[in-house]
């Protein structure tokens, strides 16, 4: 009888935000999309060598949605597990992410990596969300958006 050889698990971190605008007083968050099929998510992305994952989290997200945007506040992490096509290597992934407004740029200056980046209402970018992991991420940050504006 052959055994087959156990997977072997890599970690994996990466950083991204949650970016938010009023408009007219009306909440909007920004997503990243990508076409055939349709698939729409939050900026994020890995770290550079020596980054620290709040870098990380401003350069993946100015890199993908074309805004420069500050951090207001971290949101809290999410893990999943992913393989290889052959099944020989496990991913165990943790994305970190923040709660970000814009201070200048533009989603037209977005990176290749997207087909489009555009602004959703808070409920339709909850709808949009293609993971319901992000979907999560994306309701915690909400939550801090209220405090937020409760505080102001």
């Amino acid at each position: 009888m052959v055994k087959k050889a156990k997977s072997r698990v890599e970690n994996l971190v990466s950083a991204g935000g949650v970016v938010y605008r009023r408009v007219n007083g009306q909440l909007q968050i920004v997503l990243c999309g990508r076409k055939d099929p349709m698939r729409w998510s939050l900026a994020k992305g890995t770290p550079d060598p020596g980054e620290t994952i709040e870098s990380t989290a401003l350069r993946e997200v100015r890199e993908e949605t074309g805004l420069d945007v500050k951090v207001e506040a971290p949101i809290g992490s999410i893990n999943y597990w992913f393989a290889d096509p052959q099944g020989e290597v496990r991913y165990h992934k943790t994305v970190h992410f923040y709660l970000m407004v814009p201070t200048g740029g533009d989603t037209d200056r977005h990176d290749p990596e997207f087909d489009v980046v555009q602004w959703f209402s808070a409920d339709e970018a909850l709808q949009a969300l293609t993971y319901a992991n992000e979907a999560d991420v994306l309701r915690q940050a909400l939550v801090l958006i209220a405090k937020v504006k409760e505080e102001a």
